[in-house]
């Protein structure tokens, strides 16, 4: 009797056949239990056994990830990571900018599974060449913040954007302007947008804070404006009315008591009636438009010789280091500019309104001191003593820029 062949025992995980050239495939469990063949055969049946033992441990480990999963166009998962973000609107406008015009050219119909980190290499020197560090380095850290949610969706193993520093943006400072030049460009710019410039500087207001300051926001009695809102202007032209720029931008700015005078005229002047009035309109009453505002600006500016490159945004800048030269505290600095982060939070939290006041004191004395001429007399006594107006202020001579 012959003797019993040897049974081979069964595998208990995937399979493996020989084809007819002679060489071997390795099949194993995918998604939903169905067998998934290798991405390539093997010379010999002991080379798929280890393909096999290498995908069981992954999958054992929770590491797998179905290769097709990755299998979506770029262009369709970006624009739906955007979707999901819930971010504001004027980040929600860059974004889609950035995917538009720096991304999506070279990325757009690549599936995701397929964006390698020698492809990123290669886009970033690209895009260095062509547009500068800062709009790529923007660039980049949208594309890793895409590609990392990709990673935790399991769509890809690593994140490709890997290049250290690639996200970082080395701007040229802005510049600062003196205080000399705040009153110049505040008196060439005219008496309906004078007091934007001083605010801007003078309380460290962003554009789109002042551009939805309200009556019921500035307390005359004590010398302070609320910030509650703020009304970025998109590309489009559209005003998008909501929170300031961070948790952190609302907030409470006590004035230097030389504004003051400026704020009574400006509000009997020209701002809308009632407690909710805009403060800043334009000539016809209606809100003030960013487009409008930056020609006067401009001009302006030109007119006093100030930098081309000087923004009325970087009159914060100017405000931010004339309070640090008072030799506030860091925390009091921050409150004031309304900037925020995890780490300043810790920092500036236990801030008080003494403490800000006597921030808006110290601004106050330095500016009498360093330009007296800018100061009117009949409103403002000592620094820190706010003086109320008996009397309604007369409307401006005749002739008078009310631009």
């Amino acid at each position: 009797m012959p003797p019993a062949r040897k049974r081979v025992p069964r595998r208990s995980f995937g399979a493996i056949r020989k084809l007819p050239s002679g060489r071997y495939q390795a099949r194993y469990p995918g998604t939903a239990g169905l067998l998934r063949a290798a991405p390539q055969t093997y010379e010999t049946k002991r080379d798929a056994e280890v393909f096999l033992a290498q995908i069981q441990a992954d999958q054992s480990r929770g590491d797998w990830i179905d290769p097709t999963a990755g299998e979506v166009e770029f262009t369709e998962y970006a624009r739906r990571w955007i979707d999901e973000r819930g971010i504001a609107p004027t980040t929600d406008e860059l974004y889609r900018r950035l995917l538009r015009l720096h991304l999506e050219p070279t990325f757009g119909s690549q599936h995701v599974n397929t964006i390698s980190p020698a492809k990123v290499r290669t886009w970033r020197a690209e895009r260095r060449k062509a547009t500068g560090a800062t709009t790529t380095a923007k660039s980049y850290r949208l594309l890793k913040a895409i590609m990392q949610t990709a990673v935790e969706d399991e769509l890809i193993r690593r994140n490709p954007c890997s290049i250290r520093g690639a996200g970082r943006e080395n701007a040229d400072e802005r510049p600062v302007a003196t205080i000399d030049e705040v009153f110049a460009v505040a008196e060439a710019i005219g008496i309906r947008w004078r007091l934007m410039v001083l605010l801007g500087a003078f309380a460290s207001m962003r554009p789109e804070e002042l551009a939805e300051l309200r009556r019921a926001d500035i307390d005359l009695d004590t010398g302070a404006v609320r910030v509650r809102r703020a009304a970025p202007e998109l590309n489009t032209g559209r005003r998008v009315i909501g929170d300031p720029k961070s948790q952190a931008g609302k907030r409470e700015i006590m004035l230097p008591g030389f504004v003051l005078l400026d704020v009574r005229r400006h509000l009997q002047w020209f701002a809308q009636p009632g407690p909710d009035g805009l403060v800043f309109v334009g000539e016809k009453g209606a809100a003030l438009r960013g487009t409008t505002f930056g020609r006067k600006w401009r001009k302006a500016r030109d007119e006093v010789g100030m930098p081309k490159q000087f923004r009325f945004y970087d009159l914060r800048h100017t405000g931010n280091t004339l309070a640090a030269d008072t030799g506030a505290k860091l925390k009091d600095l921050m409150v004031r500019a309304g900037q925020s982060s995890e780490r300043a939070q810790l920092i500036y939290q236990h801030s008080t309104k003494e403490h800000q006041r006597r921030l808006a004191d110290a601004i106050d004395a330095d500016v009498r001191r360093r330009h007296t001429s800018a100061v009117p007399g009949s409103d403002i006594g000592s620094a820190g003593t706010v003086h109320r107006l008996v009397r309604p202020l007369p409307p401006p001579a005749q002739g008078a820029r009310r631009r």
